[in-house]
């Protein structure tokens, strides 16, 4: 496998931002996952905390994991255009940069699961597999979440109203006219649990497709690195690399 640091110019944000790439040493075209990361962290923190680059050995995948900083992988209310960043601009960088399949899957935790759910709920013919690990899937409803008020942080990114607006995923969900093929995982001691849970059950009742399941255990980095290879084998049986 090849390793690069990648450093580049986004248009969508304005500055030079940088992403991960892992990159089988073999002739193309490649398979390609969109790996995010959560709120705290950067495009560095899946190297670093686990053993993906050892999970991909040996596949004809491609894993490209973007600095989404804090932005939630979302057009900010008031803010920077990190959803067109990550959806828009860097899958058409990668198609340009080297040779690819259109059809990418995408993964993410916390944040990043979120970021993946509704990437892939915008851009459903780009991001065809989508599999969301302790993800920040919550419900507008009066606020963060189920009675949780807002921070300035979340008012910057979501908006003053933010329920059914272009962050809502359930909103888009109702709205979409072709879904994506998706995945939902969460541990029993995870804070997001009940946020999953809902959302697995508007999802059921909706009656979208979708493969859900929960583990032992918390929103930790021992959680995602037991669990990312199970997203990579669904997204194999979706892609067929």
């Amino acid at each position: 496998m090849a390793f690069l640091d990648l450093h580049y110019w986004s248009d969508a944000i304005g500055m030079q931002t940088s992403a991960y790439v892992i990159l089988p040493q073999t002739a193309g075209p490649h398979h390609v996952l969109f790996l995010l990361h959560g709120r705290s962290d950067d495009h560095t923190i899946w190297m670093r905390r686990t053993s993906i680059e050892r999970y991909v050995e040996g596949l004809n995948l491609m894993v490209v994991m973007p600095n989404g900083h804090r932005g939630f992988y979302l057009n900010q209310a008031d803010g920077y255009a990190y959803g067109d960043a990550v959806t828009e601009e860097l899958p058409s960088l990668v198609e340009q940069w080297f040779r690819v399949h259109p059809r990418f899957a995408i993964s993410g935790l916390s944040m990043g699961g979120y970021g993946a759910v509704r990437s892939a709920l915008v851009r459903p013919d780009r991001f065809v597999s989508a599999v969301s690990h302790s993800g920040a899937l919550f419900r507008f409803d009066n606020g963060y979440g189920e009675g949780r008020a807002m921070d300035r942080e979340f008012i910057r990114t979501f908006g003053e109203d933010p329920d059914g607006g272009p962050g809502d995923l359930y909103a888009l969900t109702s709205a979409a006219k072709t879904y994506p093929k998706l995945r939902i995982d969460c541990g029993t001691e995870d804070f997001l649990i009940e946020d999953n849970r809902q959302y697995h059950r508007f999802l059921k009742n909706s009656g979208v497709a979708h493969e859900y399941a929960e583990f032992s255990g918390g929103h930790t980095w021992d959680y995602w690195d037991a669990h990312v290879s199970e997203g990579i084998a669904f997204h194999r049986r979706n892609l067929g690399f």
